[in-house]
């Protein structure tokens, strides 16, 4: 055994570091891959990794517009509910109003049962111009309305006067139109007298208070009503309150400028005096 290590001794000692560095090197790749497969995962790596980022991009993507869909639906079912509610805030205010008008009626029927015949009518149509200020009406002759009928609101204000009727329309001259006069009663004073349309005053929704006796004292503020004389139209119809006493030209009289009250463009509900008593 001394000889043979004697004589062959390098060759073993050179074959077991052949032989370790053979395992250790096979020991590496049994862990890890084969080469091949390592040269070409080395070489796909860079693809991987941007196939990685790429995927994460587009599901960022998604989830962003899944987000945004469901955002955009929410933000549209919210807008139609508050759409909803506005709608039934404004159709209660509307039955209020309308509860409103109808109890001012009542007390109205309850304080001139002279008004013996009252039509409800919705107003169609408002026109203001230069020449001439009128309402158009949804009632006509199917609902008993004639020429010359008066036309209130629910608490008595005077609107004007029927012009003109169709079958289920009619036009309403307002008191302050050029074309509308009839007599007035200071109630205060109980002076007579006649309101009627001025051409210079109708734009400001005003009207004229004339043919006032002599040495009348009227005050700003006083109350006008209609003086119901003749029979042509009830009597206490509030016409409206004196904002104004002039002199005329000639100096030698005195006239009013009245203030309806009736806030015609507010109006949206009128009532037709088709018949009426007359109060001595």
């Amino acid at each position: 055994m001394k000889e043979f290590l004697k004589r062959h001794g390098l060759w073993v000692l050179f074959a077991t570091a052949v032989i370790s560095v053979v395992l250790a090197v096979l020991s590496v790749f049994s862990t890890t891959s084969s080469p091949l497969v390592n040269l070409a995962q080395t070489i796909t790596s860079p693809f991987r990794a941007a196939y990685t980022a790429a995927a994460g991009w587009l599901m960022d993507k998604q989830n962003y517009y899944e987000d945004t869909s469901a955002l955009k639906a929410e933000n549209q079912e919210l807008k139609k509910r508050i759409a909803e509610m506005e709608a039934e805030v404004r159709q209660a205010q509307n039955d209020s109003e309308e509860n409103e008008r109808l109890r001012s009626l009542m007390n109205l029927r309850e304080q001139r049962r002279d008004l013996s015949d009252l039509e409800a009518a919705t107003i169609t149509e408002h026109s203001t111009s230069n020449w001439t200020s009128y309402l158009t009406l949804n009632r006509g002759t199917d609902h008993g309305v004639e020429k010359n009928d008066c036309v209130i609101t629910e608490a008595g204000y005077l609107v004007g006067v029927v012009s003109e009727v169709g079958s289920n329309w009619c036009t309403v001259l307002n008191i302050v139109d050029t074309d509308t006069s009839m007599g007035a009663q200071v109630f205060r004073t109980d002076d007579i007298g006649v309101a009627e349309g001025d051409f210079a005053l109708m734009s400001q929704s005003r009207l004229r208070l004339d043919f006032l006796p002599a040495g009348a004292q009227l005050l700003n503020g006083d109350l006008v009503v209609t003086s119901g004389l003749g029979g042509y139209y009830p009597s206490g119809l509030v016409i409206g309150m004196v904002e104004e006493v002039q002199t005329d030209d000639s100096g030698a009289t005195s006239y009013a400028i009245l203030r309806p009250s009736a806030e015609f463009n507010d109006l949206t509900q009128v009532f037709i005096i088709k018949s009426f008593d007359i109060v001595d």
